[in-house]
């Protein structure tokens, strides 16, 4: 019966692939059919979890992917993808050298070759839609080989490239983050965080994968509370909500005469419904 795997290539970029009667494990590495030709990754899923993040992810239209693991690599197979891995600091060289003579407004950020080096991948970045043909033929009398000139985004750069965060650990989106999705400023404001860009951005530019993990305790938490401006009946008589503290579980009043005071969440429930009716 045939299996299904999850196999992780250079970077973020992934694929999934049927095999049949191999002895595979998260962290094998094995060899995979390609684009007219094969190509080397690494097992990160197999059996139902590799199903359930395909289909996740759109990638599957049938029940079994078309493409097949073909065998486990052996150590030979591993010192070649290791060569081809240390070419492609010459390869990133020469494309920018071919960039800058087509004068083309566009970043070269990696480059990939597919372990049989029938395709070399360009990986690139360009604020507008870049006219590569000329550069697309050069690079194919360069290197002898097929090329695909892939656009990638900010976000999508800094997973490929990896790097350290403001946490001092290695990027989310380069070691475990399953794919990015959007993130919105609104994520901050949720959680009464700096609106200062310098403060809730990535090495990327953009506003930080992790002000997702928490937002949804901090809405449910804050379902708790009263809404800012709401002027509540306690037992000093009318008082306005200036402010509310998730983490300390305080809230912030202001009374008719300007008077401020903070007290908990608790002790404010007890005033609100000991007023009188």
């Amino acid at each position: 019966m045939a299996g299904f795997a999850e196999v992780r290539f250079k970077g973020t970029r992934k694929g999934y692939f049927a095999y049949e009667t191999l002895d595979l494990a998260p962290g094998t590495h094995v060899i995979v059919e390609a684009d007219r030709g094969e190509d080397l990754g690494e097992i990160t899923a197999l059996g139902s979890i590799a199903e359930r993040k395909c289909s996740s992810s759109g990638g599957c239209s049938t029940p079994l992917p078309e493409m097949r693991v073909l065998r486990v690599a052996g150590e030979a197979e591993g010192v070649r993808i290791e060569e081809l891995r240390a070419d492609e600091i010459r390869v990133r060289t020469e494309t920018r050298k071919l960039v800058a003579q087509h004068e083309l407004k566009m970043k070269v950020t990696e480059a990939e070759w597919q372990f049989d080096k029938n395709k070399l991948i360009i990986y690139f970045t360009a604020e507008r839609r870049v006219d590569f043909r000329e550069l697309v033929r050069d690079l194919a009398r360069t290197f002898r080989t097929r090329i695909e000139l892939k656009q990638i985004g900010v976000r999508d750069e800094a997973a490929l490239l990896g790097g350290v965060g403001r946490c001092g650990r290695e990027l989310c989106c380069s070691t475990w983050l399953p794919e990015l999705k959007p993130v919105s400023l609104q994520l901050a404001k949720d959680q009464s965080l700096s609106l200062n860009p310098a403060q809730i951005s990535g090495c990327c530019g953009r506003l930080m994968c992790c002000l997702m993990y928490e937002h949804k305790t901090y809405v449910e938490a804050r379902r708790r509370f009263p809404r800012e401006g709401k002027i509540l009946r306690t037992s000093l008589g009318e008082e306005r909500v200036v402010g509310v503290d998730i983490m300390l579980e305080t809230i912030t009043l202001r009374s008719v005469d300007g008077e401020r005071r903070t007290i908990s969440l608790g002790e404010l429930k007890d005033e609100v419904s000991a007023k009188p009716g």
